[in-house]
């Protein structure tokens, strides 16, 4: 092998490396969309809990594996405040934070 051949297959296995270091950097950080919607049975669960907690409102967004909770339920009310309520594995409320968004705000992407 020439030493010319030699660098383009090293330069090659460079690229190949970095690109694949990257993917996994972006994975492990949350790169991407990564949010997963609550679903099924769980989903109304979830629901149920958040709307009881809040006192009423409509279900905008929900995400499973949040980095707050097991459960997150977006509740927004009719003033059109939200509000991010944090569940437990066993749709226990762990907390609530105001959301800054407003609705309609979000791109739509996991929303109910």
């Amino acid at each position: 092998m020439t030493k010319r051949l030699k660098a383009i297959i090293a330069a090659g296995a460079a690229l190949v490396a970095l690109a694949l270091g990257g993917a996994a950097i972006a994975g492990a950080s949350g790169g991407g969309d990564s949010e997963k919607p609550i679903s099924g049975g769980a989903l109304d669960k979830a629901s149920a809990a958040a709307l009881a907690h809040t006192g009423g409102g409509q279900v905008t967004d929900t995400e499973v594996g949040d980095e707050e909770s097991y459960y997150e339920v977006e509740v927004t009310r009719a003033d059109g405040s939200q509000v991010d309520v944090q569940l437990d594995r066993d749709f226990k409320v762990l907390s609530q934070s105001a959301d800054e968004d407003r609705a309609g705000d979000k791109d739509g992407a996991g929303e109910r």
